[in-house]
């Protein structure tokens, strides 16, 4: 599996998303450290009544900003 060092992936963000498109695994690592991984995600994951990929439908044009936490309330009830 391929190693991308969080500088290497802000320095070339556009490439390496077309390297998951393309099926490619990748390790992130910070200072050295693996950190998270990197995937492609496919068709057959998608869960279709998960709030995140309905998001869009929850915004509006005169709402504000929220925080992460807030948004995982409304999201997931947390």
């Amino acid at each position: 599996m391929k190693t991308v060092s969080l500088l290497e992936f802000r320095k070339n963000t556009q490439k390496i998303i077309r390297f998951a498109q393309q099926g490619q695994r990748m390790v992130m690592t910070y200072r050295g450290k693996p950190v998270c991984r990197l995937e492609p995600i496919l068709d057959d994951e998608i869960n279709e009544n998960d709030p995140f990929y309905n998001i869009d439908r929850l915004a509006t044009k005169k709402g504000k900003n929220l925080s992460s936490r807030e948004i995982d309330g409304i999201l997931y009830g947390k």
